[in-house]
């Protein structure tokens, strides 16, 4: 899990690097979604990296009935990660990655809802990694990891640390 979380990191460092132009116009989060995917693409070979993505092969990903999770569609059935590192052909879930801006002033917790969901292992589409990122201007202002559909405090901090000493 740490490989992964390494390539992750790495990811970030390189987005940091190179999108001080959009970091600095305050672009959409979606679109700085867009190009960290870019990034993690490059460190991901042999996995599909795509944004808001709500299928597993043929099959949607829908929440089960009266979920406290609130949805991204119309109908309130399906689920849209802003990130997601899978094999879309087969039934592999690795990452899911929920990112807010830090000028964001709504409360997290619909993003952290998501990925307890997403990492719940009852699940049959259950990610194995759920990733919170807070994006600042210049780095990632805050972090959470989510595993087994909780908070992995340990596994958190330890992704805290390794971030202060990539980079900026």
């Amino acid at each position: 899990m740490q490989s992964e979380l390494d390539k992750v990191i790495g990811a970030l460092g390189e987005f940091y690097a190179r999108e001080t132009y959009l970091l600095g116009k305050d672009v959409g989060e979606r679109t700085l979604t867009h190009r960290l995917a870019v990034h993690l693409e490059r460190r991901f070979g042999g996995w599909d990296v795509d944004c808001d993505y709500n299928r597993l092969g043929d099959r949607r990903l829908l929440l089960p009935k009266g979920s406290i999770v609130s949805t991204d569609d119309d109908l309130g059935k399906s689920v849209y990660p802003d990130i997601v590192v899978h094999r879309r052909t087969v039934p592999e879930n690795l990452l899911a990655i929920e990112i807010r801006k830090a000028v964001n002033h709504q409360p997290p917790e619909h993003d952290r809802h998501k990925l307890r969901a997403l990492t719940d292992p009852h699940l049959w589409f259950a990610y194995r990694i759920g990733l919170f990122l807070v994006l600042g201007k210049n780095q990632v202002a805050a972090s959470e990891l989510y595993v087994g559909g909780a908070v992995e405090r340990a596994l958190s901090g330890w992704f805290e640390e390794r971030l202060k000493g990539a980079g900026p």
